[in-house]
């Protein structure tokens, strides 16, 4: 859950929805490449002040929850994500690297949306958990259907 980042002349809480799609739209997220992201995303953490509070994947795309400082844009906080988690997984997953030629794990594009501290962050942080086909039926129940179309085709 996110909290207020204090800092010496401000305290902020700013939330970004990132979508990161792969490079050709290529399904070459699976189990090995899920754990090699969130690892990577852990040492992100470590060493900027970006945290992630979810990380959903699906097979060609990958969705993360993101709390920065206003330091950070998001195009900064987008490059950092792309080169540093694209870097391990090439290295750790070789088979990825046969499926995807010219050395690129993600797509250049990306989706960016800003986050609510009052309503959305539950909404998109249960949806990026929920990553797949689960969400449609997750906001039938919750009685929010076709709010979110904007994802549907990714």
């Amino acid at each position: 859950m996110s909290e207020d980042i204090h800092k010496s002349h401000n305290v902020s809480r700013l939330m970004y929805h990132f979508v990161l799609p792969t490079k050709y739209r290529r399904v070459v997220v699976d189990d090995e490449v899920d754990q090699v992201i969130k690892e990577t995303c852990i040492e992100i953490s470590k060493r900027f002040e970006i945290y992630f509070l979810e990380i959903g994947t699906d097979k060609d795309h990958v969705h993360f929850l993101v709390q920065s400082v206003p330091s950070y844009s998001p195009t900064k906080i987008i490059k950092l994500l792309k080169s540093l988690t694209a870097k391990e997984v090439l290295s750790r997953c070789p088979e990825v690297k046969k499926k995807l030629w010219g050395g690129n794990f993600w797509s250049s594009g990306y989706y960016a949306a800003t986050v609510s501290e009052h309503g959305n962050e539950d909404v998109i942080g249960n949806y990026v958990k929920n990553q797949g086909n689960e969400y449609k039926k997750l906001y039938r129940n919750m009685g929010i259907e076709g709010q979110l179309n904007l994802f549907d085709d990714m």
